[in-house]
């Protein structure tokens, strides 16, 4: 389970992959209440009629517990425009006590005025008196993000203790913080205390009022309202976390320990004895959770009797158990379960009598705090079956905290999150599939037939995988799991099972140790390369230790693939150094000459690019490359004729393509999508129309330069039922795959769980009769990205030199009998 650091708000999916699916929205998502949090942030020092002379940050431990800054940093970063935070960095230092303030004094403007008080640390940071963006960051390296134009990935999200966007800010919590001016600071209400993770109603604008550590301490008035169980490892990411309350909340007392009203006041009063097991039960269960999402009895003090049905107490794990009535009522809307947030030592079969607090915690039924726990007997649960797909208007919500079985296959969906948080999506009857993909997707269905599978831990980026399969190291999408039970819970808006029995895989998706024949006398790959650089710590490595592993994996994959001309995208737009490196190392183990490189013509504005590579040995480019000039493209197209090495047979035109991401930002700007590039929620998402466009201007360039035996290839970012697909398919272009490669096999790529294809090849109709065959080789899309050639959280014993996951979408090959 993923415990959420509060300033994951920030963009769920900022960390996608930048030139596929990019972040699909600047709103967040909702997070759990921070520790030290940013308390004023004031930009306008030393500018014209600024009351101060300095810029400034004043952070403010909301907890009960003293926080050490060691270690921390503050970093800044402009609204809108493409710098990263490492570029704006000041360290941190000392120990901030419960409702301690640490002032950071920043950088000087030009026009002196009045000083700020002692600062705790100091830095030269400028930052905007009107608008910008500032992370409270749980290390001292910089980082190489800004949330828009280089979204943070989560490994960076997972550093961020708190984040501001104020003004036009395009990254912050919820709404952006008011603007502000020469004499205005942003300024969190409450003292400091309120956070709500959304920086416009957190924040308001009002006279600076920095506070520094001298200033008397103004602790947070009671505990936060039932916080995360466990704290958030100070080197760990996002959004999903346990149910429950913090390990540091005191818990209160029982009532009967207060004196009745009527008597006197007296020292020699006697509190009542705390419950034993012949205290009576003041609910049951039942009532306690109710016929509802919402418990009718949150916020009252209850005891209930039930039986321990999984404990998940030890070391990172979950804080608390799961208790059930071994005697349900007849309501089938009535959850017979709940999670106790208890340190007191229970295991399953106990039968207990627990008394505390009812509450909803992010939409979970749990007694917090706890005031009593008696072991009381032992008892039996059997577990309830449960049928996917759920029936229309049914949820899981009348099994929240029971425990239950799924007898049915349940295949992985996505492992995305396997490595990071021990997460994997399941669905019964097989993979999840996008809807814009192919026709007869019933989404309703789909979603009341998946369930997430959690591991019953807050630990984060554990150095083994909770789950693998027979014979594997790991899990690939599709395969299965049956007879899983366990405690079905709820946490960051998903119903999840937390097992209670050992969980086994069948690999009914083994790893295809080669692509599928294709036939021909050519072959023709298209390949994304997940941002291949040779420069560090931009879109892809951020290493030369990462660099290496990446080529590896790279050249392994390309030489597996044993394409005579490949298609490349997501290649570092720099003098063709990234490409003639790549070239350099597939000739260092394949022999010298064996790959050559075009050189592109019009390479565009991005900062990565389409290119090719061909063996001369066996074709020769006809022609010098090609390109288009239209400025619908900031990759544009890279068009070349080839013709057989030996002169013989039929020429072909391949156009390699990388069109606009489903992002809703474009350019370095980070300009939003509006119009008809807004989403028009049929599916499509953000620039759909300009997808379109792109997808006329390549039919176009084909007529302009009358190619024939044309063959389009690329990451169209386009699922195969989508209108940039349509476009071509209008036009006479054959898709490939969808001649050529079986329904259930023709995706490249997944996203949320959905499996799709993005990357297609189209012919026109003469070369569609020389096409022998393509494949999708799947060698990407359905394994976890802890196994690519990244240093950070990825255990590594997972890291091999071979094609598996060198890139987030799997490659297509083409046979043609020229």
């Amino acid at each position: 389970m993923r415990a959420t650091p509060r300033a994951l708000a920030i963009l769920v999916t900022a960390g996608l992959a930048a030139g596929s699916i990019a972040a699909l929205s600047p709103a967040p998502a909702a997070a759990a209440p921070g520790t030290v949090v940013i308390s004023q942030v004031y930009g306008g020092g030393g500018n014209s009629g600024a009351p101060l002379t300095n810029d400034y940050v004043e952070l403010f431990n909301r907890t009960g517990a003293s926080v050490s800054l060691s270690g921390w940093s503050v970093q800044y970063t402009s609204a809108t425009g493409t710098g990263n935070f490492s570029a704006n960095k000041t360290d941190l230092s000392g120990t901030l006590a419960p409702g301690q303030y640490h002032l950071v004094q920043l950088a000087a403007g030009t026009t002196p005025s009045g000083s700020l008080p002692t600062p705790d640390d100091v830095g030269g940071v400028n930052m905007s008196g009107t608008a910008g963006k500032l992370a409270l960051v749980r290390s001292t390296t910089g980082l190489a993000c800004n949330g828009s134009t280089v979204p943070c990935t989560d490994e960076q999200l997972a550093l961020v203790a708190d984040l501001v966007g104020y003004g036009t800010a395009n990254f912050f919590e919820g709404t952006p913080a008011p603007g502000l001016t020469n004499g205005t600071a942003a300024i969190r209400r409450g003292g400091g205390c309120t956070d709500t993770d959304d920086n416009g109603a957190d924040f308001e604008a009002a006279a600076p009022a920095p506070r520094n550590s001298a200033t008397t301490a103004a602790p947070c008035a009671g505990p936060d309202p039932s916080p995360s169980p466990s704290a958030t490892p100070s080197e760990s990411p996002s959004p999903s976390a346990s149910p429950s309350a913090s390990p540091s909340e005191s818990p209160s007392p029982s009532p009967s320990a207060s004196p009745s009203p009527s008597a006197s006041p007296s020292p020699s009063t006697t509190p009542s004895p705390p419950p034993t097991c012949d205290t009576p039960v003041t609910h049951r269960i039942a009532q306690v959770q109710g016929d509802g999402d919402v418990s009718p009895v949150a916020g009252q003090d209850v005891r209930v009797e039930g039986v321990v049905t999984g404990s998940f107490q030890g070391a990172g794990q979950l804080g608390g158990f799961y208790v059930q009535d071994p005697k349900p009522d007849k309501d089938p809307a009535t959850s017979e379960g709940l999670f106790v947030f208890s340190s007191s030592p229970v295991k399953a079969g106990d039968r207990v009598l627990v008394s505390g607090k009812a509450v909803e915690y992010n939409g979970l039924t749990e007694i917090s705090p706890t005031t009593a726990v008696n072991v009381c007997g032992t008892g039996t649960i059997k577990p309830v079956e449960v049928n996917l797909p759920l029936k229309e208007g049914v949820t899981f919500e009348r099994y929240e905290n029971m425990l239950v079985t799924f007898k049915d296959d349940m295949a992985a969906s996505e492992i995305y999150n396997l490595g990071r948080y021990g997460e994997i999506t399941l669905a019964e009857g097989g993979r999840l599939w996008q809807p814009t993909d192919r026709k007869g997707v019933d989404t309703g269905k789909d979603a009341r037939r998946s369930i997430l599978l959690d591991d019953g831990s807050n630990a984060q980026n554990p150095p083994t995988l909770p789950y693998h399969t027979e014979g594997s190291n790991t899990v690939r999408i599709g395969d299965e799991v049956k007879n899983l039970t366990g405690v079905l819970t709820y946490g960051f808006g998903v119903y999840r099972v937390e097992p209670t029995q050992p969980v086994v895989f069948r690999p009914e998706n083994p790893r295809p140790a080669k692509p599928e024949r294709v036939g021909g006398n050519v072959r023709v790959a298209s390949l994304n390369t997940l941002n291949w650089f040779t420069t560090l710590k931009s879109r892809g490595a951020t290493t030369a230790a990462e660099r290496d592993r990446q080529l590896t994996k790279l050249v392994a994959n390309i030489l597996a693939l044993d394409p005579d001309v490949a298609g490349l995208m997501e290649i570092e737009r720099n003098n063709n150094v990234a490409l003639n490196a790549l070239v350099d190392a597939l000739n260092a183990e394949a022999g010298a000459g064996t790959y050559k490189a075009i050189t592109h013509p019009n390479p565009g504005t991005d900062l990565i690019q389409t290119a090719l590579i061909y063996k001369p040995a066996k074709v020769t480019p006809i022609g010098g490359p090609q390109s288009s000039a239209d400025p619908i493209f900031s990759r544009p197209p890279l068009v070349q004729t080839f013709g057989r090495a030996n002169g013989k047979g039929e020429i072909f035109t391949i156009l390699v393509n990388h069109f606009k991401s489903k992002g809703c930002t474009d350019g370095p700007d980070s300009i939003p999508a509006t119009g008809a590039d807004a989403d028009q929620g049929d599916g499509q998402s953000c620039f759909n129309a300009k997808r379109v466009k792109q997808a006329q201007a390549v039919l176009a360039l084909i007529d302009s330069l009358k190619l024939r035996n044309t063959l389009v290839v690329g990451d169209i970012n386009a699922y195969g039922e989508e209108d940039p697909i349509h476009t071509f398919e209008e036009a006479g272009l054959v898709s490939l795959s969808k001649k050529h490669v079986k329904k259930e096999d023709r995706y490249s790529y997944l996203f949320e769980g959905l499996s799709g294809e993005l990357d297609h090849a189209l012919a026109d109709k003469k070369l569609n009769r020389l096409v022998t065959g393509a494949t999708i080789w799947h060698v990407n899309a359905d394994e976890g990205r802890f196994m690519d050639y990244n240093t950070e959280f990825n255990p590594p014993y997972l890291y091999a030199p071979d094609a598996y996951r060198s890139s987030d979408h799997d490659p297509l090959l083409i046979g043609l009998g020229l």
